[in-house]
């Protein structure tokens, strides 16, 4: 069971655990962060999941795919670190995990 770091968007931290297997998305919505909308659901079809990502684990997560990329387009909060948290899967070697929710479009 990973750990994942979130950081809302007033600053303050907090550490969740989070089943393997879950979405970043699904992680930070069971464990009551009400600033991430997730409209859609975890179907990569809206941006109102966007986080940032630590640097740190860049090259752990899976790669961006083109329509998450287009997506995160619209958002006017996109920087090198951004992805949409339901297409980031957790696995015990995202243990440590930090994400920042991005600020509301």
């Amino acid at each position: 069971m990973p750990k994942l770091i979130v950081v809302d968007r007033s600053g303050a931290e907090k550490t969740v655990d989070a089943d393997a297997g879950l979405s970043v998305m699904e992680a930070i919505r069971d464990n009551g962060f009400d600033e991430l909308l997730a409209l859609c659901g975890g179907c990569c079809s809206c941006a109102t999941c966007h986080v940032y990502v630590d640097p740190a684990f860049a090259d752990k997560i899976s790669p961006m795919s083109e329509d998450e990329s287009d997506l995160l387009d619209s958002s006017d909060h996109r920087n090198e670190t951004s992805r949409l948290s339901c297409q980031v899967q957790l696995t015990d070697a995202l243990e440590g995990l930090r994400v920042t929710i991005a600020p509301e479009d």
